[in-house]
């Protein structure tokens, strides 16, 4: 096996693994909205999931490990996409706020200061933001 082959493989159980969690989180309510699956076709091709695998997450998205990133930033583009699908149905409550929360401490954010990120990252759905602003926001949001 070549080094590229090792990498391709290791990129591509990572995006394997995000997009299984953003699945769990769709899947929590017992279905997918119309909405969610329309955001799940978008990602899948974004991270470049093929129509098999795709079927194969769906089936079974608690057979992939959540695979947090070790950049920052890539862990906040990560939570804007896990929010994004929490926030799909453009309802708020507790038992959203407790699936980001459980998602975000996956995602390497300490349990010291996730409360903090997850209703940072929840506020500028509701303002709509797109996901560079939500990275730069989240970013800068203790300064």
């Amino acid at each position: 096996m070549s080094i590229s082959d090792l990498f391709d493989s290791g990129f591509k159980g990572r995006n394997q693994g995000h997009f299984a969690s953003i699945v769990r989180v769709a899947l929590e309510n017992g279905h997918v909205s119309p909405e969610e699956k329309k955001f799940l076709d978008k990602l899948a091709n974004r991270l470049e999931i093929s129509e098999q695998e795709y079927a194969e997450i769906l089936a079974n998205p608690f057979k992939y490990p959540v695979n947090p990133p070790h950049l920052y930033v890539q862990r906040l583009e990560r939570l804007y996409d896990l929010s994004r699908m929490v926030y799909a149905d453009h309802v708020l409550g507790p038992k959203q706020k407790e699936i980001l929360t459980r998602f975000a401490t996956a995602l390497g954010f300490t349990p010291g200061n996730v409360h903090y990120i997850v209703d940072k990252a929840l506020s500028l759905l509701v303002l709509n933001v797109d996901a560079d602003t939500f990275v730069y926001e989240m970013q800068h949001m203790n300064k």
